[in-house]
């Protein structure tokens, strides 16, 4: 195993057990190491820290051990089993109504770069490094053993994560046509070929079953829906009429065939594909017909707004501004869900985003709950960096 040397006083964040080392932190390395490659990490007296993968870029090491272990079949059995175990603690691993769930959550997990997420008997793994990449077949094979008969089918997505190695999605394990998952008794198909991060956001589960209770009669506006899964929530909690929104035709037709799936025939759904802010910009106009003039329960899950902290001030903007325009068109008494999915705007970053939105559109403005990512989406305690969904539900007077 090839050795990195840290520069002096370098280690300390790694004391700590923060799993990203920087690479302004190496002072060397040992000759021939290349980019996927599992290292040591000594200090620069030469102590142990850490193990983990090699890459080159801002985040050089993600740690995978503070232990000086291999990694081997044994490493990574251990590591999926930990997580299988937290997901049957949490009740979601073999959940009688719920059979799509999020496995193994990268740093959450203690498997920096890996995401896997599980689909009835198809786990979908997609990696964010190289490392991963390059130890997805030693992976697929512990999965498949900790998993049991759990699985059938293991499929690898990861060209729009590393589409700079030309990953090559395909099954590592089996291969399935069966693309209907269930989650609180909900069916919905996943695209895991061709949809957006594993096919399907598992992490707005237990918030979608929160718009559910709020939904009864009231007119429903699902902005940027995607597959349309707060959609055909809405309509299980008896709203009068649900509205679909996404610039994408694809996700409009996956939204329409969920929605089918579930309340086939009802007329109370209906899709646009359309840009946001000029659907927004739109309503109550004449262009507009009265079915389209009103809503008093609107969805703001829009895709991350920032990717990087260069891009954070532009972000906030992009957050408020669609906020604001929320506000001024949500009907009186009307609830706003709203979201940010970017991991570099902080809960403050977005709150103050939000507030801003209502003091510009000078409405009254009530915080009922305030919403992060579900269980099955850990935070490592040391990676505050994890904790990347925030959310809040409004009551707009």
């Amino acid at each position: 195993m090839k050795q990195i040397y840290l520069k002096r006083g370098k280690e300390e964040s790694l004391l700590r057990f923060h799993p990203w080392i920087f690479s302004g932190a190496i002072h060397h390395t040992d000759n021939g190491i290349e980019e996927g490659d599992v290292v040591r990490v000594l200090s620069e007296k030469g102590d142990f820290i850490a193990v983990g993968h090699y890459q080159q870029g801002s985040i050089a090491v993600r740690v995978l051990t503070f232990s000086d272990v291999d990694i081997d079949d044994r490493y990574w059995e251990s590591r999926l089993q930990s997580a299988l175990d937290l997901r049957q603690s949490i009740g979601l691993a073999d959940c009688p109504n719920t059979d799509a769930y999020r496995l193994v959550h990268g740093e959450g997990d203690l498997m920096p770069g890996l995401i896997i997420d599980v689909y009835k008997q198809t786990a979908v793994m997609q990696a964010h490094s190289i490392g991963m990449h390059l130890a997805r077949h030693q992976i697929a094979q512990a999965l498949q053993k900790v998993m049991a008969n759990r699985i059938a089918h293991i499929y690898y997505k990861s060209d729009t994560t590393l589409s700079f190695v030309d990953p090559e999605n395909g099954f590592l394990l089996g291969g399935s046509n069966d693309n209907i998952a269930t989650e609180n008794g909900m069916r919905f198909y996943v695209d895991w070929l061709k949809g957006q991060k594993t096919g399907f956001f598992v992490d707005q589960r237990e918030n979608r079953a929160l718009l559910e209770k709020y939904a009864k009669d009231r007119r429903v506006l699902n902005m940027f829906c995607y597959t349309g899964g707060f959609s055909f929530y809405a309509m299980r909690g008896g709203a009068q009429l649900v509205h679909s929104v996404d610039s994408s035709a694809k996700a409009i037709e996956l939204t329409k065939r969920n929605v089918e799936l579930n309340f086939p025939g009802d007329p109370r759904h209906q899709a646009y594909c359309e840009d946001a802010f000029k659907f927004l910009e739109s309503i109550g106009s004449q262009e507009r017909s009265d079915s389209q003039s009103s809503y008093d329960l609107i969805i703001l899950d829009p895709p991350a707004f920032a990717k990087h902290r260069g891009a954070l001030h532009n972000a906030l903007k992009g957050y408020t501004r669609l906020n604001q325009k929320a506000f001024e068109k949500i009907e009186r008494g009307g609830i706003l869900f709203t979201f940010s999915c970017s991991q570099v705007v902080t809960k403050d970053n977005f709150r103050n985003a939000v507030f801003t939105a209502a003091a510009l559109a000078k409405r009254k403005v009530r915080i009922l709950h305030q919403l992060h990512q579900p269980a099955d989406h850990p935070i490592n305690i040391y990676h505050p960096e994890g904790e990347y969904l925030k959310g809040l539900v409004l009551y707009v007077e």
